[in-house]
């Protein structure tokens, strides 16, 4: 570890020398490319540092210890468990600062929920979701744009889907991708049995042209009317579409904007995305060792996690997290989940470093 943070030090003085030249200062890209790197570097460098005053004061104190006056050894004594203790802490913070970076945690996503087993009750329940995700980047001051929906009456969702914009949202949803189950006792049950529902999350990296190249040649491309809500719009004019990728065979149609134009944009940010979700799909299941270090799989078909309403419970199965404030998380308090799952795949990054 010690090796790769004197690295880490040289490359950062590097860095600060580079951003200095004047011929690099006139070469935007590279200036911009150099600055994200300097940032990215002095975090490591800075917590370094302070481990190694640490390690300084830790000696000096070992050298007073060792002194004739036992008034001196004993506040040496005194003071060194405390240097101990800040040693571990910067140890432990610097062995999580080396862990690989996931490179699109800073991206935006695309968010698709749909409902599941359970009819009217799952469909409600997607809405829920979608309505306690919508919360929750309020809450970080994101901003949420509805791409497609196909609503099923009472506030419920066969399937919607939102792209979510703003700092850091991929690091904070990305393990969200799973089935959510719900437990809870329906408005039109009238013998008050609780009944089992469940919806399908699926959380994508917005997809970027530099992530993936679509051939123009390869995708089909449909218009039609759109059917359902929208007054003397619909029927008149064709203005959904639908898109192929004729070599994968992902299909994604849009027909809530009454531009075709903007419904074909909507469909291809969906598809570009799906298209990359695919690829990493593959490229983790070549890379098994990769898929240890993961909370989950990222499967959809993987149960993740049950909200019981009577009990007000929700539990997280990947982690046995159990959290008895369900009202508050359909709010949109979801902080407590995202960071216990984040700390467990650190934590199991780190084991698989010292395995």
């Amino acid at each position: 570890m010690f090796n790769k943070l004197e690295e880490v030090v040289d490359r950062f003085r590097e860095v600060e020398g580079l951003l200095s030249d004047p011929a690099v200062v006139g070469d935007q890209q590279k200036f911009r490319s150099l600055t994200k790197e300097h940032a990215d570097l002095s975090e490591v460098v800075e917590i370094y540092r302070r481990y190694r005053r640490v390690c300084d004061e830790l000696e000096g104190n070992r050298e007073l210890m060792r002194d004739s006056d036992p008034e001196l050894k004993e506040m040496a004594r005194a003071e060194a468990s405390g240097l101990e203790e800040r040693k571990e802490n910067y140890e432990k913070e610097l062995q999580r600062l080396l862990l690989p970076k996931d490179p699109r945690d800073k991206k935006n996503i695309i968010l698709e929920i749909r409902a599941g087993t359970g009819g009217d009750e799952a469909a409600l329940f997607a809405g829920d979701l979608f309505r306690m995700y919508a919360r929750y980047a309020d809450r970080r001051g994101w901003k949420v744009d509805l791409l497609s929906a196909s609503e099923s009456g009472g506030g419920g969702f066969k399937e919607v889907i939102a792209m979510i914009s703003g700092a850091w949202v991929y690091s904070r949803l990305k393990f969200e991708s799973g089935t959510h189950r719900v437990q809870r006792v329906p408005e039109t049950e009238t013998q008050g049995r609780i009944h089992t529902s469940a919806c399908t999350v699926a959380v994508l990296p917005e997809a970027e042209d530099v992530d993936v190249e679509i051939d123009p040649s390869e995708l089909r491309i449909d218009v039609y009317r759109a059917s359902g809500a929208g007054g003397q719009h619909v029927n008149k004019t064709e203005s959904a579409v639908r898109v192929t990728h004729v070599p994968t065979g992902v299909v994604v149609a849009c027909q809530d904007e009454k531009s075709q134009h903007k419904n074909k944009a909507k469909a291809m940010k969906i598809l570009k995305s799906r298209i990359l979700d695919a690829m990493l799909a593959e490229q983790h299941e070549q890379q098994a060792a990769d898929r240890k270090n993961q909370v989950g799989s990222g499967d959809r078909s993987e149960r993740i996690r049950t909200y019981n309403f009577p009990q007000g419970r929700c539990t997280d199965h990947r982690i046995g997290l159990t959290l008895y404030k369900l009202d508050a998380i359909m709010a949109g308090d979801l902080d407590e989940i995202a960071d216990a799952l984040s700390m467990h795949q650190q934590s199991e990054a780190l084991s698989g470093q010292e395995a």
